[in-house]
């Protein structure tokens, strides 16, 4: 049996009846419905995803379902890797989606006009959202008829892209993708100003990056001779330098903006905090990859590696990704916003990767190009569990406080104990530190890059200037995420409460609840056993020629060992040797201090009896440091207000202050390019007059410089 035509099978049949089914069950019905119809989606991508990697194979053309092309599948093991991670995603948010969309809930009343509108303040300063038009508020919006019969469709959407195998089929499947996440993002435009202006921007990015894509491809397969990826890739090798370098900077800035690099990253920092939570994390967990799916099935595979300067460009530009989103990430005081930036950053980490592999394939190390690149995978399937986790604790704060603001947070570890734990199993992970799931492939990321400095014939002078930066980077992110998660951890859940909506603060339901459980076994599984992925990984590679060379990872259930390099890891036996010493240092304390007298008092009192919520940390406190460390790049804005008293202006009533940390990169390069934007607009305005005369004219010209261009050009 094929697991792949069944896994496809399920997924097409439970996305047309989730659709139907989310469109015209009873409003009581509804969330269970959709939310079960995705989790079917689901079940069907990881079973395809589970045949690829296995070694199964599949294709299916189909003539007359697009008109003047025909829709072709394929799934190899890269295909399989993506539907498997992004199957996992959507089982675990369909069934979050059941209890998230449901009544009730501290967000379902007037109270979520207090949820904090960081599109409003965009600039980083607190502001509170306008009325609901809808007093129901977000859980009716998200449970509209409309918003879960799209649900199913977003998810197959999803899954069905890494299996296209044409660029008609692919581009029809990215727009439906993209289409449908729009209606989702913009689940509650009724509700808050700030989703429509973020259902613009990310309309305006995704529709930009679909046009670079879709001219990419058409010029590689117009060179190649055929649109499908077999001829595509059988006729590559007779491109030009310059069609081939031109073919990927195209696909590299359009995949790129889907995946949410710098400077293409504004519409994600924006639409992930407007949108639904479990919306969040399969826009965040699983879409974001696709992007990065593209990169690699059109780099490595349909143009066969290409140059060493593409790599270096991409390893570049996931540097600048990875450090500028961390910076974002740790100065962020809105949860949902803190977490879009840091997907932004883990996205960079995958950048420097596949960059990196890039760059090692083209001088012919295949060893190293290999190790990188299954780190760059690996981490994106780790990405994928502890970003999932975190956008559904985000979501079971909000949906039960009304609450992103980190600084109004608190004291939630004895209110919502399970969203916590679980919350802390994500960030341990996305801090990427020993326990967590994101170190291993954070491990070996740096393990590659390291060793590429110290190579038995010596690095050459390109690996000799771009890895030791490269390694600079990645260090330099993985310290500034562990201040970051440790900010939203602390402030958002073991500080005291800040709020009214904080100290009432209850747990969600039960599905919620379970959704955020199977994305932490996921999370544990993956950092306890990450050997497991050493076979799927090697036939990964199988399927790019370029870094063919055998399976990089090696090792049992407990060590993973790196092929073809000195290298070897036991995350088990580190959890282990962690959990012991940390036992063993408890009992020496308790036995020091057991005939010790004992008595209550605060810890770290500083001789106050008496601790309230001001006198903590919020989270714009606990990143002033790194505000003024990174001054010159963040470049904060202050504002102060003195307010005398009226009788005198020497006796002062109270003093205001207030910092805003904008996006800079938004703010120097967007509004020029939305200027000649709208500068064009309106010259395009003037040219339509109406004029039949002028139309023809029009026509005729622009057919005299199409013929002109493929005269020289043929």
């Amino acid at each position: 049996m094929n697991l792949i035509s069944v896994g496809l099978a399920v997924v097409a049949a439970a996305a047309l009846v989730g659709a139907v089914a989310g469109g015209s069950a009873p409003a009581r019905t509804r969330p269970v419905a959709a939310g079960a119809a995705t989790t079917v989606v689901g079940i069907g991508g990881v079973l395809a995803g589970v045949g690829a990697l296995g070694g199964q194979t599949w294709s299916l053309t189909a003539a007359h379902l697009l008109p003047l092309a025909e829709t072709t599948f394929a799934v190899d093991a890269l295909s399989g890797a993506f539907l498997l991670l992004i199957g996992a995603v959507a089982i675990a948010a369909g069934i979050y989606a059941v209890g998230y969309t449901s009544p009730g809930g501290a967000h379902a009343t007037d109270d979520a006009a207090q949820v904090h509108d960081p599109a409003a303040a965009h600039d980083g300063t607190e502001a509170h959202d306008e009325a609901h038009d809808d007093p129901s508020g977000p859980a009716t919006a998200a449970a509209s008829r409309t918003v879960q019969a799209v649900l199913p469709l977003f998810a197959a959407a999803m899954l069905l892209v890494p299996a296209a195998a044409s660029v008609s089929t692919l581009l029809v499947l990215w727009e439906l993708m993209a289409l449908t996440s729009l209606v989702l993002v913009l689940a509650e435009h009724r509700l808050r100003r700030s989703v429509r202006d973020a259902g613009l921007w990310y309309a305006g990015m995704t529709h930009a990056g679909l046009v670079a894509i879709m001219l990419g491809l058409v010029v590689l397969a117009a060179g190649a001779g055929g649109e499908s990826f077999a001829a595509m890739r059988a006729g590559s090798a007779g491109l030009s330098p310059a069609t081939a370098s031109c073919v990927f900077v195209l696909v590299f800035l359009g995949f790129g903006s889907k995946a949410g690099m710098v400077p293409l990253h504004v519409w994600l920092p924006r639409a992930h905090p407007e949108a639904p939570s479990h919306v969040s994390a399969l826009m965040s967990a699983a879409m974001v990859t696709l992007g990065l799916y593209g990169i690699i099935r059109v780099g490595f595979d349909l143009l066969g590696g290409g140059a060493g300067w593409w790599w270096l460009m991409v390893l570049a530009v996931g540097a600048v990704s990875a450090l500028y989103g961390v910076l974002q990430a740790s100065v962020a005081a809105d949860l949902k916003r803190l977490l879009a930036y840091s997907t932004t950053e883990n996205v960079g980490l995958m950048l420097v990767g596949i960059g990196a592999a890039g760059v090692f394939a083209v001088e012919g190390n295949r060893v190293l190009a290999g190790l990188l690149l299954a780190a760059a995978v690996l981490h994106a399937v780790n990405h994928a569990a502890f970003k999932a986790l975190l956008f559904f604790g985000a979501g079971s704060v909000l949906r039960s406080t009304g609450l992103r603001d980190l600084d109004r947070l608190g004291g939630l570890v004895s209110r919502m104990p399970v969203t916590t734990a679980l919350f802390a199993v994500g960030a341990l992970g996305a801090a990427g530190l020993p326990a967590g799931n994101g170190f291993v492939s954070e491990w070996l990321l740096l393990q590659g890059l390291i060793h590429s400095m110290t190579g038995a014939t010596g690095p050459s002078v390109v690996v000799a200037i771009s890895m030791p930066l490269a390694v600079a980077v990645v260090a330099l992110t993985f310290g500034l995420g562990v201040a970051t998660f440790v900010k939203a951890f602390g402030v958002g859940f073991l500080a005291r409460p800040r709020s009214a909506a904080a100290t009432g603060a209850t747990e969600g339901p039960l599905s919620m609840r379970v959704g955020m459980g199977l994305a932490a076994v996921a999370c544990t599984a993956l950092a306890v056993a990450p050997a497991v992925a050493a076979a799927p990984l090697g036939r990964l590679l199988d399927v790019l020629p370029s870094v063919r060379d055998g399976a990089p990872l090696a090792g049992s259930d407990v060590s993973l060992r790196l092929a073809g390099i000195a290298g070897s890891m036991s995350p088990l036996l580190i959890i282990v040797g962690l959990l012991v010493a940390g036992l063993g240092a408890a009992a020496l304390v308790r036995r020091v201090t057991q005939r010790a007298p004992r008595r209550a008092t605060p810890v770290w009192g500083g001789g106050s009896t008496r601790l309230g919520p001001r006198m903590e940390y919020t989270a714009t406190s606990f990143a002033e440091p790194l505000t003024r460390v990174f001054e010159d790049v963040l470049r904060p804005e202050k504002d102060v207000d003195i307010t005398p008293f009226a009788e005198s202006e020497l006796l002062i009533a109270s003093i205001s202050y207030r910092q805003r940390v904008p996006d800079r990169v938004e703010a120097r390069l967007y509004p020029p390019l939305l200027a000649a934007v709208r500068r064009w607009g309106q010259w395009s305005r003037g040219i339509a007059n109406g004029s039949v005369h002028r139309y023809l004219a029009y026509g005729f010209i622009g057919l005299l410089v199409v013929l002109v261009v493929v005269g020289i050009t043929s």
